[in-house]
């Protein structure tokens, strides 16, 4: 398996992580009316048992979807437990006016939801740069310390190494924010950028 990137498609990688994030800005401003700011933190690659480090502590909940076409993969978007709560409150808004009545059956629907959201406006990013359609597979939810959850998911894949995508997204107008974290199939990701001309992008 080779992982050696040309070096003049490294800017094609930090494309991606760009159009990639306006797809979820995009998604999460015609939900919420509101303008969201996402931001691309980190894009690297990084030793899988170094990923903890990374990450600032705490529970989250969210959704892990796997990519069914290559690059393959999963893609991650996880919320902080006090967002999870505002955008349950979001996303049935025109059910009810009284939150106490909501079933953590529906509060886990409405999260899953705008996760898949979330993750679609991604995946179509990236879908525009390579030039092909990626297929998902249905959005598994997730609830756990942030570094189990991302860990385990870029460990899925067997690779030592993972292309590291971080990224924030925050709706001030909602007090929302959001990780997302994407893990490509490394052999199948170097690949497509590699056989990639750099005008695609």
């Amino acid at each position: 398996m080779t992982l050696k990137v040309d070096i003049r498609k490294l800017s094609l990688i930090n494309e991606m992580a760009k159009v990639g994030t306006n797809g979820v800005a995009d998604n999460m401003g015609k939900l919420t009316g509101k303008d969201a700011r996402m931001e691309v933190t980190t894009t690297n690659f990084i030793d899988v048992d170094d990923l903890g480090s990374q990450l600032e502590p705490g529970k989250r909940v969210g959704v892990r979807v796997r990519l069914l076409d290559p690059p393959h993969g999963h893609i991650l978007v996880l919320f902080p437990e006090a967002s999870a709560k505002k955008i349950t409150a979001l996303m049935l808004r025109d059910v009810t006016d009284d939150m106490s009545n909501v079933s953590g059956k529906m509060a886990r629907s409405a999260v899953e939801e705008m996760g898949n959201m979330m993750a679609s406006g991604f995946i179509d990013g990236w879908a525009d740069v390579l030039g092909r359609a990626i297929d998902i597979a249905a959005p598994q939810l997730v609830y756990a310390p942030v570094d189990e959850i991302v860990v385990r998911t870029a460990e899925r894949d067997g690779d030592d190494l993972a292309l590291f995508f971080d990224s924030d997204l925050t709706v001030p107008s909602y007090q929302i924010e959001a990780e997302i974290y994407a893990f490509p199939d490394l052999e199948a990701f170097v690949e497509m950028i590699n056989g990639m001309d750099v005008t695609e992008a």
